[in-house]
């Protein structure tokens, strides 16, 4: 565990942080790269990891969201992932688009990586939702 994980004050915090260096691992495994971890918005939201999917045509911007879930408990990780969160996700995503005007020019990729736990690979559901139809 890194010394920033461990600053992290609740139990809740320190799991969602386990979960994300996973996804992250996960995905770079899959070709993509890190571009930000844990963009923070003030008074916008949170981005959980923004990645960038280099393709032979054109580079995909990647929003993830990393959600990690028992089955049973309420529905799965990707149904946790509800409407309202979305917008959040959308509008910081914005955000940091404005931000950072060198991305301006990528395809926009909206995706979830959900775990179960973490002895389990990852479920990674490219374009879980779309930012068109909340804008």
């Amino acid at each position: 565990m890194t010394q920033d994980s461990l600053s992290l004050t609740s139990p809740k915090q320190r799991q969602g942080s386990r979960f994300e260096q996973l996804a992250l691992e996960y995905l770079q495994l899959q070709g993509l790269t890190l571009i930000a971890q844990n963009w923070l918005a003030a008074r916008v939201g949170e981005l959980d990891l923004v990645m960038l999917d280099s393709g032979d045509s054109w580079d995909t911007l990647v929003f993830v969201e990393v959600r990690q879930r028992k089955q049973g408990n309420f529905g799965d990780a990707f149904t946790s992932v509800t409407l309202s969160k979305q917008r959040k996700i959308i509008k910081a995503a914005s955000h940091f688009l404005r931000q950072h005007p060198k991305f301006a020019t990528c395809e926009c990729r909206f995706d979830v990586v959900a775990f179960c736990d973490e002895q389990s690979p990852p479920d990674w559901l490219a374009g879980a939702f779309l930012a068109s139809a909340w804008s």
